[in-house]
């Protein structure tokens, strides 16, 4: 709009000066008087004119300046609230990389932790197999007591029974 006001104002003092060359021209020419102050009445208009032009233009002027000043302290503030956001999100992002961090040794942790229970389990598995095989062996052991023990008690009951037959003739 100020462009445009501007080449108004520019427009109309060329056209201005223009008439002012024609009407001096005129005037030495001997310009007939009812002629003479047709032009300077033409001449005061354009003048008039020019005058309400240049205080548009200085309205405009001053308008569009107020205006660029309210848009540049809005464009400050957004700015300013960009900046801000932008400084909670990088405090907000530092902080979930610390936990992420957190979280991760903790992961490496308890991975660790698992492997070494792993370990763990395989020995206890080793013991348990040797224990299940000792067991097996002294279940087996215990079974053969046991028929060596009926054996014995077979043969402890056949002595009895021979020393129960062999006491009453020995003794009569």
């Amino acid at each position: 709009q100020l462009l445009e006001a501007k080449a108004s104002l520019s427009l109309a003092q060329s056209q201005h000066a223009l008439q002012l060359q024609q009407a001096k021209a005129q005037i030495n020419n001997m310009v007939p008087k009812q002629q003479f102050e047709q032009l300077q009445n033409t001449l005061r208009e354009e003048q008039c004119k020019t005058q309400q032009l240049q205080e548009s233009l200085q309205q405009q002027a001053e308008q569009t300046c107020r205006q660029l000043v309210r848009t540049q302290e809005e464009h400050e503030h957004l700015l300013q609230a960009a900046v801000e956001q932008a400084e909670g999100l990088e405090h907000s992002l530092r902080n979930a990389e610390a936990v992420l961090a957190e979280r991760a040794a903790q992961l490496r942790d308890a991975q660790a932790q698992l492997s070494r229970n792993k370990l763990l389990i395989e020995e206890l598995r080793g013991e348990n197999r040797r224990f299940a095989t000792a067991l097996q062996a002294a279940e087996l052991k215990q079974k053969s007591m046991e028929k060596k023990n009926q054996l014995l008690e077979e043969q402890a009951s056949a002595l009895k029974q021979l020393i129960a037959k062999i006491t009453p003739a020995s003794l009569s």
